[in-house]
């Protein structure tokens, strides 16, 4: 990891270090990059207070050098897969009228000179308008890719165009104003019958513009064309600034407790020769999918490190021995590990590890592309479908694990990613982007040359 940069005076303003205020979007994938952000804004001498829900709410003993404000959320959120959507939304509307009151007491005790911004998860579009209406400018995190961005930005034309709503006959149709997109790809959680959908898109993307600056969590070098486009439709600047988990300390903890175990059993398996596979924090699969793939592993005769995590089948909530099925232990016994939960970054840069069967959510595809592994994409909602578009056909870095799981293909598809020429040949890809997105977060890198000009952007505002 890149060490973080020493402390600046950068964020001193008349003899007063100035304040940056932060409020994430209270999911796995959403908390962790603001956290990420907040380390790299502390060591460049800003001081930091953090806004947060009461549902996820981080520990402010793991952060003592963070401010923590919580405002009330109402009541209990919903976590069905189902109800993400409305979650999000509601949850934005909930905490309106404390982040009002929580965030003119604040102004009032720091006073607003001190304060250079808000910086707000792009889905809390009521908390870029309390910030508004309070005069403190904003900047909006979006926590995807910068191709996603895009799509977001292009949702009206989609439908104008007759890409949207999708239509299963033309599910296979290239999105010609989106290479490489086709209609399949584009970013749809669930039935959206109720327009939901088109509803938190629109407001994500009216709080990148309403804001003073849009963050990234990606790189030049992995995405110039998409920034580069951004830059040309937006009217506010663009700063790519990731890969944030190689430019600032882990400095949150995983909402689910990792079994470090799984590091030195590693220890005993030769270099890229075990696969690891990871579903992510959220999406859910059928009980019938869960057997095929366990099957498919089985077979494939791969050594293989498994995260099932509770509750990740559809409408259970049992312990993973239960929901695997019987006989998959002895059947795999002594090149096989399942766990609940992985420390991920680890295991990706642990030696043994040849390849990473993922969900495709953004965090995990960067942290991938970083440790030089390809992947297996096996993608279930939001951005995850265009991320392993990108991964198959643009970076050339995986392939994606389409259509009904069946063990016989899941076990064809190992074997090929993990022990053969295709295999080989992502993993030489990957390790081309590895040295990019060093170079990127090395001295003089487009990423660490963007923090300076983010920097510069919070001074002035």
């Amino acid at each position: 990891m890149t060490p973080p940069p020493a402390p600046t005076m950068a964020a001193v303003h008349g003899g007063r270090r100035r304040h940056v205020l932060l409020f994430p979007l209270p999911s796995q994938g959403h908390i962790n990059p603001m956290f990420r952000l907040a380390g790299l804004l502390h060591a460049r001498g800003f001081t930091i207070t953090i806004f947060h829900t009461q549902f996820n709410a981080p520990d402010p003993a793991r952060h003592p050098d963070y401010r923590f404000v919580p405002v009330p959320d109402g009541s209990p959120v919903p976590v069905a897969m189902k109800d993400a959507v409305a979650q999000i939304i509601e949850l934005g509307v909930a905490c309106e009228a404390g982040f009002r009151d929580r965030l003119a007491s604040v102004l009032e005790e720091y006073s607003r000179d001190a304060v250079a911004c808000l910086v707000a998860d792009t889905h809390l579009l009521p908390i870029f308008e309390v910030a508004a209406r309070l005069s403190v400018p904003t900047l909006a995190l979006r926590t995807g890719s910068a191709a996603c961005c895009a799509c977001f930005l292009a949702y009206p034309m989609l439908f104008d165009k007759g890409y949207l709503p999708v239509q299963e006959s033309q599910r296979d149709m290239p999105v010609l104003e989106l290479p490489p997109y086709r209609v399949r790809d584009l970013p749809v959680i669930g039935e959206d019958a109720s327009g939901r959908v088109s509803e938190l898109i629109s407001r994500a993307m009216t709080a990148v513009k309403t804001s003073s600056g849009l963050i990234l969590d990606t790189f030049d070098v992995l995405e110039r064309r998409e920034l580069e486009g951004l830059r040309r439709d937006l009217a506010v600047p663009v700063f790519d600034i990731g890969p944030l988990h190689k430019l600032s300390p882990a400095v949150y903890s995983s909402l689910l407790l990792p079994d470090r175990s799984c590091l030195e059993w590693l220890d005993a398996f030769p270099p890229e020769s075990v696969l690891y596979v990871s579903f992510g924090s959220v999406a859910c699969m059928s009980l019938r999918d869960l057997v095929e793939t366990a099957w498919g592993i089985a077979g494939s005769g791969v050594p293989f490190l498994w995260v099932v995590r509770p509750g990740m089948v559809s409408g259970s909530a049992y312990h993973h021995q239960q929901q695997l099925p019987e006989g998959f232990e002895a059947a795999t016994h002594g090149r096989g590990m399942v766990v609940t939960w992985a420390p991920q970054e680890e295991v990706l840069g642990h030696r043994a590890v040849g390849g990473f069967w993922t969900h495709g959510g953004w965090n995990s595809t960067a942290e991938s592309i970083c440790e030089g592994l390809p992947m297996l994409c096996r993608p279930y909602f939001g951005d995850q479908m265009g991320n392993a578009r990108y991964v198959e056909h643009v970076w050339r870095v995986g392939l994606e694990v389409g259509g009904d799981l069946e063990r016989g293909s899941v076990e064809a598809a190992i074997r090929r990613f993990m022990t053969g020429e295709d295999g080989a040949e992502m993993r030489t890809r990957a390790g081309e982007l590895k040295k990019a997105a060093a170079e990127c977060t090395g001295e003089g890198g487009s990423s660490c040359l963007a923090i300076d000009k983010l920097i510069t952007h919070m001074m002035s505002l």
